[in-house]
């Protein structure tokens, strides 16, 4: 009885992006520059952040943490991949399909709230101005960021162990990496019970969490609406301009995954919106932040003179 509450599967096959050879390399080349990018561009905010004090606020220590969560859940799916490109079998263990699962799962869901968290610091700068320094206390940011990382380990937890619960059948994940919805396709056993909790738990991470920005975003536009200096509201429009880009190129990208049917889509469209937000988006929100922002660049600016000269 004990071995049918586990599977017998010990290794799964991925079936990557492509099954045309002639597009490994193109791919593999592609994919490498986006994660070089990535890596440069995260790493780069979070040590230009860390080295220039008037950096050291509260949107920026949010910032600093987004970019931490984005190289970390690119840093789970994109090497994986970049190794299948160019192995001749695409082998990753059950086990390591599970961990895959599983960390992937703590950041992306961590990114929604670090989102949300970034939505309610623009609220209170634009907003209540005055007391930005009280609300936003060194002290509620740490216990922001903890509960960011507190939601992530325990959505990632509960998904991950329900899927470690379903008997495995099949090897071949139609997928380039272990996600939630291409394992469930591989299992011999009802996935009705899981499938319909995955979506309950992902449908309140996206639910909640995009509501809570778009209600922040109203009470900002209204705000900024009632400034009277047209200088005065673009500025305020500015400080959140790139925060609102990020958040609509995530939550689009996630909503379109889970909250459908799995019937919904076919394959490659869903490859598409994987690739999109677990690939793309990590490198483009330092871009995001870096060129649209002032400060951001003229801190740049600061730390080359101040290396280079």
């Amino acid at each position: 009885m004990a071995a049918e509450n586990h599977s017998t599967v010990t290794e799964f096959i991925l079936g990557g992006l492509t099954h045309r050879p002639e597009l490994q390399l193109p791919l593999f080349l592609l994919f490498l520059g986006i994660y070089t990018v990535t890596m440069v561009g995260n790493l780069g905010m979070i040590t230009l952040i860390g080295l220039n004090t008037q950096l050291h606020t509260p949107m920026y220590f949010f910032l600093s943490n987004l970019s931490l969560v984005d190289l970390c859940y690119s840093s789970v799916i994109t090497p994986k991949m970049l190794i299948n490109f160019v192995s001749q079998r695409n082998l990753i263990s059950y086990v390591g399909c599970m961990s895959q699962l599983y960390f992937f799962l703590v950041f992306v869901i961590a990114e929604c709230y670090m989102l949300t968290v970034m939505a309610y610091d623009r609220y209170v700068a634009i907003c209540h101005p005055l007391l930005y320094n009280i609300i936003m206390s060194p002290a509620l940011c740490s216990l922001l960021v903890a509960f960011v990382y507190a939601m992530g380990l325990i959505g990632s937890t509960i998904e991950t162990g329900l899927m470690l619960k379903l008997n495995y059948c099949e090897v071949l994940i139609s997928h380039y990496f272990c996600d939630i919805l291409p394992l469930m396709k591989l299992s011999c056993s009802s996935t009705y019970d899981v499938e319909m909790a995955v979506f309950f738990l992902a449908g309140f991470n996206i639910v909640v969490t995009s509501l809570t920005v778009l209600i922040s975003y109203a009470f900002i536009l209204s705000s900024i609406l009632r400034i009277s200096s047209t200088e005065g509201r673009s500025k305020a429009f500015s400080t959140c301009s790139s925060h609102f880009a990020a958040v609509g190129l995530f939550y689009g990208s996630t909503a379109f995954m889970y909250l459908k049917p799995s019937t919904a889509s076919s394959l490659a469209q869903e490859n598409v919106a994987s690739v999109f937000y677990t690939t793309v988006i990590p490198m483009l929100n330092p871009l995001i932040y870096s060129l649209r922002n002032k400060e951001v660049k003229a801190a740049l600016d600061k730390t080359l003179k101040r290396k280079l000269f």
